[in-house]
């Protein structure tokens, strides 16, 4: 078939030479995804395909929904194989929907199925062929990280979290790749969530004291910030809906923060934590990723049944963070505790602002390269082939692409790893067509080296595990 062929995406000769002969090769630096590290660490294998590829994919659960497809065989009771052959009745309905691509590159590596596309017709040898490997000891979960030529990634993590799992898969000198956590402090900052007091009790434990005040919680974090920099954390996360910042006031560490409500100006404790985590970030030279503009949970009656991560979230439109984003980068740099930082937007419309924003942090007193303060790529919503093209536009045009630390999986999944071939691809294709339009000099070896820069090394060299 001339669909998903070895040149699928590079639409020029440039670009299938700089694909196959500099980025296909390239190892994987995954520096922000979702995987469970517990799978991770008693390396799991999968009973079938449906346990690897839809189970947490809220990705595939909202194009289910939208074709029609009854909740029972999505997130219900309904067997492996049903849910398996609804996605199979759904894949050809996403035709120009990036689950389209995804899912056939999924199956083509590590699968090797190449020669079927996914539908009602084909379910049942797909289904009968990908289980088979799947018993296949390079099947398991860290067989699929090896096949893929995974180097390292990065999980996310809350800051009560023990790192058990982390501490196993060090512990074993068989394994090469490496697993590290990320400090996600979301859960320590949601003041108004049902179950923040019993949060805070679980916080608390871990760092061995009680939390009451705004104090007592800084002294929690910091305490759980060291003892994860002890386990190879290099990186913090933290979620926004919008971003908002004002001067952190020294007057309000003792608080309480369990006594808030609703009606209460709750933003200074927030403000608090990030610039906090932010000056700690700093000291060890982590680096602090910012992931703007997602609005959850907006289905509440599938949020009561469901929880969170299930397919209810879309792109926030708020207007006017700019500033309060720039305030907040200024308070940390006349400090000088601006850490190196990765701000990730989900409203397109973003993009030119984001960029030139973090341009303004750009100092020279720094001397990094890759720069210290980065676009982040494509996110949620916007991994497809428009955004990551808007996104590497972007950046070329008011940044320094040659500086961009590349692609993430952001992913629960571990056949997620052919995002990065995919970002690869459409990266090669972007560049190889300017080459032969004239735009770039015809210099493989130059544009070789910016594609291996942007897939492998500037992560290598910018975060410091």
């Amino acid at each position: 078939m001339t669909f998903l062929t070895d040149n699928f995406l590079l639409q020029s000769e440039a670009a299938a030479r700089l694909y196959h002969d500099y980025a296909a090769s390239m190892p994987i630096i995954d520096y922000h995804c979702h995987l469970p590290p517990k799978d991770v660490a008693e390396d799991r294998r999968f009973s079938n395909i449906t346990e690897v590829w839809l189970a947490g994919d809220h990705y595939k659960w909202r194009a289910m929904r939208a074709a029609g497809v009854d909740e029972h065989y999505i997130t219900g009771n309904a067997s492996d194989w049903e849910k398996f052959e609804k996605w199979a009745e759904t894949t050809p309905k996403t035709l120009r929907n990036p689950l389209y691509h995804w899912t056939h590159l999924e199956l083509r590596r590590p699968f090797g199925i190449t020669n079927r596309l996914l539908s009602p017709e084909t379910a049942k040898s797909i289904w009968n062929d990908t289980n088979a490997k799947l018993q296949q000891q390079h099947f398991s979960a860290r067989g699929i990280m090896r096949q893929m030529n995974v180097q390292l990634v990065c999980t996310t993590d809350d800051p009560a979290d023990t790192l058990e799992h982390h501490q196993k898969i060090a512990a074993d000198p068989n394994f090469g790749i490496k697993v590290l956590p990320t400090f996600r402090p979301d859960k320590a900052v949601n003041f108004l969530a049902d179950d923040y007091h019993a949060y805070l009790d679980k916080l608390g434990a871990a760092a061995h004291l009680k939390i009451h005040t705004l104090d007592d919680l800084l002294v929690a974090l910091y305490r759980r910030h060291d003892y994860f920099h002890e386990h190879g954390c290099r990186l913090s996360d933290h979620g926004f809906c919008r971003f908002f910042y004002k001067p952190v006031r020294q007057d309000i560490r003792t608080r309480s923060v369990r006594n808030l409500t609703a009606g209460d100006d709750w933003t200074d404790l927030q403000n608090a934590v990030l610039f906090h985590i932010a000056k700690w970030n700093a000291e060890k030279n982590w680096t602090m990723q910012l992931h703007i503009g997602a609005i959850r949970n907006n289905n509440s009656r599938m949020f009561v049944k469901l929880g969170a991560d299930s397919g209810f979230d879309s792109i926030a439109d708020h207007d006017g963070y700019a500033g309060h984003l720039g305030l907040f980068f200024d308070s940390l740099d006349v400090q000088g505790i601006l850490p190196k930082t990765i701000v990730y937007n989900l409203n397109p419309s973003d993009n030119e602002m984001l960029c030139t924003m973090i341009g303004n942090f750009q100092t020279a007193e720094t001397r990094m390269f890759p720069p210290k303060m980065q676009f982040g790529s494509g996110w949620w919503f916007l991994d497809q082939k428009e955004g990551i093209e808007r996104q590497l536009n972007t950046l070329s045009n008011l940044g320094l692409l040659s500086g961009f630390v590349g692609m993430l999986t952001d992913s629960r999944s571990f056949l997620s790893y052919t995002r990065h071939e995919y970002f690869r691809r459409i990266l090669c294709n972007l560049l190889g067509g300017e080459m032969e339009a004239g735009l770039l000099p015809g210099d493989f070896g130059m544009i070789g080296k910016l594609v291996q820069d942007i897939c492998y090394n500037n992560a290598k060299n910018y975060f410091g595990f």
